[in-house]
């Protein structure tokens, strides 16, 4: 570990579903990390992804979008992932959707504005614009909802005006040593890293047919010689999901698993093996117990 660095904090990435969150993060660590997909609440654990450089080291929290109407035990397990890091970071970026403002965007600004931490607001999406200028009334208009540190415009996807938001971040990390090796990315094991590659591979290979309750355990991860092999169980809340999920012949499960085992491979940098079966275990989604045994429990 270099011992230049002598910053370093945590940054937590809020706000509603599906305005950018995980690609922002992705964006910002160069490697992807978080799994995205244009479903909303793909992201349902908190993420540490972090940034070593020279002189600093930034620990971003991606955290699953917070929403309304949270009935099931998932959907409260996610807004609590969201809401329990506010208070124990040094700066929160609240993103938003250049598009619309809504009323989980409200909800998120309420809780925000009960935390004594500092916020910047980033306003995602701008390359969705027709002209750049068309983002200063917005900007006006938004900055007005509360009293940000700043307020600046970006686009996760391009990665336009990253560099700003960073700069921002590095007014905000409190001297420190650093907290994690320079070479260390994420807190997630590769188990965990394995699994969230399926589903986002089921996410987007469905898309609107997607079961909402649709999990992926990872029961072996070994490596044999110079292959990795992995067996995963995608589990489902009814009989009827199967069908969806596998496909006719079994087209849909053979092309997430080729999906899967190329970006697996990638990332473990060896040839992988993958297998995958898909079981249904009723009501899992809104009950505690089977989801801390499917992985929903580290946030205590």
């Amino acid at each position: 570990m270099t011992n230049k660095i002598n910053n370093c904090g945590f940054v937590a990435i809020v706000g509603r579903p599906n305005v950018g969150k995980s690609t922002l993060m992705n964006k910002l660590l160069g490697q992807k990390i978080s799994i995205t997909s244009r479903k909303p609440q793909t992201t349902r654990h908190r993420i540490l992804g972090i940034k070593s450089t020279d002189i600093e080291q930034v620990v971003y929290v991606d955290t699953p979008g917070m929403h309304l109407g949270a009935k099931t035990a998932m959907n409260k397990y996610m807004n609590r992932a969201a809401s329990t890091v506010l208070s124990d970071v040094d700066l929160i970026a609240f993103v938003v959707d250049i598009n619309k403002w809504t009323n989980e965007d409200e909800n998120v600004l309420t809780k925000l504005k009960r935390e004594n931490v500092p916020v910047v607001l980033v306003i995602n999406k701008i390359d969705m614009l027709h002209r750049t200028e068309e983002v200063l009334p917005m900007i006006a208009d938004l900055g007005k909802k509360m009293d940000f540190t700043d307020v600046i415009p970006v686009s996760a996807k391009r990665g336009s005006n990253l560099d700003g938001f960073e700069k921002i971040v590095s007014q905000y990390m409190p001297e420190s040593a650093p907290l994690f090796p320079e070479e260390q990315i994420t807190d997630k094991s590769e188990r965990f890293m394995a699994s969230e590659i399926i589903r986002e591979k089921l996410m987007r290979r469905l898309q609107q047919e997607l079961p909402y309750s649709l999990t992926v355990e990872i029961e072996q991860f070994k490596a044999k010689k110079d292959i990795l092999h992995i067996n995963a169980l995608i589990w489902l809340e009814r009989d009827s999901q199967k069908k969806i999920v596998i496909g006719k012949s079994g087209i849909v499960l053979k092309d997430v698993g080729k999906a899967a085992r190329i970006d697996m491979e990638q990332l473990f940098e060896q040839k992988v093996h993958l297998e995958m079966w898909v079981k249904v275990k009723e009501g899992w989604s809104d009950s505690e117990s089977l989801m801390k045994r499917f992985g929903y429990d580290d946030i205590g």
